[in-house]
């Protein structure tokens, strides 16, 4: 007697359980799941199997597919994303792995070349990780999709860093004024002073702090379109007697001393084997008792080891890109010869952030496709949403250290209690 052929809905309730509350409609004609159930994804064509059952993680598989369209999620990503993490996925045999090859033949295995919106180590510069050159490679990806995608995305701040919300109301241009504000307090900043701002995006910490504070600043970023909207920028508001904003790598800044420096979401970037390298340099950047504040996303625990993994968002997102944990960030600064001076996590003011750029995207999604792609489009859809859920999970976190480089005689000159 000849076994029944499964379905592909039939395929899915193996791994997915009775009870999820989730429709899955696949391209074969067959469903699974309750039909009112609040989010809907479908199997569009043969494709999306293949991506599942040739990439290197189900998350990987999962992201080509949406990415290529085929598969297709009804309603917000992110809605889908708090859905699907309470599912119980159950895991799947070697003999039922078999199984489903026999059902739905071994074409589904074939080769699959990564999509134009997909960069992997071999796509990269040549050169060792986090060299110059693959460096400026990993930041082109990510950063020069478009300035008027970002400007849609972001909003008129062009703050791309986690804002901090002085009340559940406020605005998201409210809480990037008020984060670049913060840092600014934290640092002390004077008039007369000199500021490096390394990392400095589209150069909104940079024209905060010339405008706000009265410092002449320097601002350094590894992205040419980057640089080229902030000079203009800074020009138009009539700052480039006080504040510049340079392309090149951070690491080239031999003009110092300065009095402060901010690096605002680029200790992501650098390598977590280059921390040591990256506090030396800004400590001899610094005059003595200058201060540093450094932002940037962390992990929730130090037992955590460092992924240099080839997940979703190292090969569509953020190449090259690490994170650790507090404990090894404040280690290193230490280490090299900053005295840590204040410590803050504002993860869940990374969550409000990223929940106001999702509502952005959302905004102008038809402008946003006809300006970057749909493929392009989708991956930032994709990964704001499920970073969104990340923040929200404490499964990374966002914190701001601040630290000073004490004089000779060990006078770190800053006030007694917290002055910001």
């Amino acid at each position: 007697m000849s076994r029944k052929r499964r379905t592909i809905a039939d395929i899915i309730a193996t791994a997915v359980g009775a009870g999820a509350p989730i429709e899955f409609v696949a391209y074969d004609g067959s469903r699974y799941g309750p039909t009112d159930a609040p989010v809907k994804v479908r199997v569009v064509n043969e494709q999306a199997l293949s991506y599942l059952a040739t990439s290197a993680s189900m998350e990987l598989g999962l992201a080509r597919a949406y990415v290529s369209g085929a598969l297709e999620v009804e309603g917000k990503i992110y809605d889908a994303f708090k859905v699907l993490g309470s599912v119980d996925f159950e895991p799947i045999g070697v003999a039922e792995k078999v199984r489903v090859l026999r059902d739905l033949g071994l074409k589904i295995l074939k080769w699959n070349p990564p999509l134009p919106e997909e960069i992997g180590a071999s796509r990269l510069a040549h050169g060792l990780r986090h060299a110059k050159n693959r460096d400026a490679a990993a930041i082109k990806h990510h950063y020069d999709v478009s300035n008027t995608f970002y400007e849609w995305v972001l909003g008129p701040s062009m703050a791309y860093t986690c804002a901090v919300y002085p009340t559940a109301e406020s605005t998201l241009e409210e809480a990037q004024y008020e984060k670049h504000d913060l840092v600014c307090r934290k640092l002390g900043l004077q008039p007369g002073q000199r500021l490096l701002d390394i990392g400095c995006g589209w150069g909104g910490m940079v024209r905060h702090a010339a405008k706000h504070y009265g410092v002449t600043v320097v601002g350094v970023t590894l992205s040419r379109q980057q640089a080229e909207w902030g000079q203009k920028a800074v020009a138009e508001q009539g700052l480039s007697d006080v504040a510049e904003i340079r392309h090149g790598d951070y690491r080239d800044v031999v003009d110092g001393p300065f009095d402060a420096i901010s690096s605002i979401g680029l200790t992501e970037h650098i390598g977590v084997k280059n921390y040591s390298a990256y506090f030396q340099k800004l400590h001899g950047l610094l005059r003595p008792q200058g201060r540093l504040l450094n932002h940037s996303i962390m992990r929730p625990t130090n037992t955590e080891r460092v992924a240099y993994g080839r997940g979703f968002i190292n090969r569509f997102v953020f190449p090259d890109g690490e994170i650790t944990a507090l404990g090894r960030t404040v280690t290193a600064l230490q280490d090299n010869g900053f005295e840590p001076r204040h410590a803050e996590n504002l993860r869940e003011h990374y969550a409000m952030t990223l929940k106001g750029w999702c509502d952005n995207l959302d905004e102008h999604w038809d402008e946003a496709v006809q300006e970057v792609g749909l493929g392009t489009a989708r991956v930032w859809a994709l990964y704001m949403a499920a970073s969104r859920l990340s923040f929200e999970k404490n499964k990374i976190q966002l914190h701001q250290v601040l630290g000073v480089k004490v004089d000779s005689t060990g006078n770190a000159n800053v006030p007694l209690r917290p002055w910001f």
